[in-house]
């Protein structure tokens, strides 16, 4: 895109899981298949569980799977296309997300290899006890 070119992007929610969303929600999970397509089950089953896409140009992007229960939202999976990594699509997705949900707190469980994610869209980070030996953070996005 060329200066003052811009292109369309909207969120939305997916009624119905395509090949595609399945595919970017799976790259947010443990790599068993068994695992996977039992997560992406109860996406479908599970009424507390809702998945959202960030669209740009016709095309989704990056996806968040959500539960919410009790007033919190939680992302439980968010994944982005290959090739579309570090462009804001995720970051934007999530602030999108809260402001549709009308939620002052959307908050999300990670390890070291995205925390710094969660720092940057600005959600507060606090280490919390792991049963495994890797970290665990509780990310809190507050927006008011």
């Amino acid at each position: 895109m060329g200066a003052g070119e811009y292109s369309l992007a909207v969120l939305t929610e997916a009624n119905t899981l395509t090949p595609e969303l399945e595919t970017l929600l799976a790259r947010a999970m443990f790599p068993d298949p068994g695992r996977i397509r039992r997560t992406l089950e109860s996406y479908r089953t599970d009424p507390t569980r809702r998945v959202f896409a960030w669209v740009v140009e016709g095309r989704p992007v990056s996806t968040a799977g959500i539960q919410q229960r009790d007033g919190e939202v939680e992302v439980l999976h968010l994944g982005t296309a290959p090739g579309e990594e570090r462009r804001g699509h995720a970051r934007t997705l999530l602030h999108a997300l809260a402001a549709y949900l009308n939620t002052g707190h959307v908050v999300a469980e990670t390890d070291d290899e995205a925390v710094e994610f969660y720092r940057r869209a600005g959600f507060e980070v606090t280490p919390i006890p792991s049963p495994r030996e890797r970290a665990r953070y509780r990310c809190v996005l507050t927006l008011s």
